[in-house]
């Protein structure tokens, strides 16, 4: 399968329009939050209806420029992962949206027990199913894991993470997506968990990702990040 890995669209559209083969090539979009403009969250309505006009299997969450509340435009529509766990071909998908406390001039702040907290139905299903049962679990999280390669401002500071960082080490997904920290695209690993943080779409950039099964084992066979030139 293959995916179309998006994230901080920050309320421009621009960059959505110049992905129609992408669009077209993908079986899903993961978006990975913040589809408002800084300070700007009546810009985000929008930039979802673009969004869902472009592919008919998306899973997303919020980010930290989103108003908590977007999150039911989400729902409404079925693309929501935040707080949730949904099986779709073979796979799981789970998420949590908003980033931790920073700046405070953000709508959608949140603590590290609050963000992890989205987490507790995949914990609870591995309790009552085993671990086997979710070793096909995709991530989508706003905010990255600690001291990953995908949590570092300009000043080389980790900001992810610890607690989304503690459930990768013990559980082991398949895949881990996050966004938010815009200098920090970049791909990686924790453990057999394979990372993306795609960089902002409002800068260009996005990702694609492939995932294969052989028997009941998947794989991560393709994380490419990718950027588009403005016109």
């Amino acid at each position: 399968m293959r995916f179309l890995v998006l994230s901080d669209i920050h309320g421009d559209s621009e960059y959505i329009e110049m992905l129609d083969q992408e669009f077209a090539e993908a079986d899903a979009v993961l978006f990975v939050g913040d589809f408002a403009r800084f300070k700007e969250p009546e810009t985000g309505l929008p930039v979802l209806n673009t969004l869902v006009r472009k592919h008919d299997s998306i899973f997303a969450v919020t980010g930290n420029c989103d108003e908590p509340s977007f999150v039911e435009e989400l729902v409404n529509l079925d693309i929501s992962v935040e707080g949730d766990l949904i099986f779709r071909d073979g796979l799981a998908f789970a998420g949590s949206g908003g980033a931790l406390k920073f700046t405070g001039t953000t709508p959608n702040e949140r603590t590290d027990e609050d963000l992890a907290s989205d987490l507790e139905i995949v914990k609870n299903q591995l309790a009552e199913n085993g671990p086997e049962e979710l070793n096909n679990l995709i991530l989508i999280t706003h905010q990255p894991p600690f001291d990953s390669g995908m949590d570092k401002i300009t000043a080389g500071i980790s900001t992810g993470s610890k607690l989304f960082r503690q459930f990768i080490e013990e559980y082991q997904p398949l895949l881990a997506l996050s966004g938010h920290i815009h200098e920090s695209f970049a791909t990686g690993k924790i453990g057999k968990t394979v990372l993306m943080n795609p960089g902002s779409l409002a800068e260009g950039r996005y990702g694609i990702v492939e995932v294969a099964r052989s028997g009941d084992t998947w794989s991560v066979t393709k994380a490419e990040l990718k950027t588009l030139a403005a016109n």
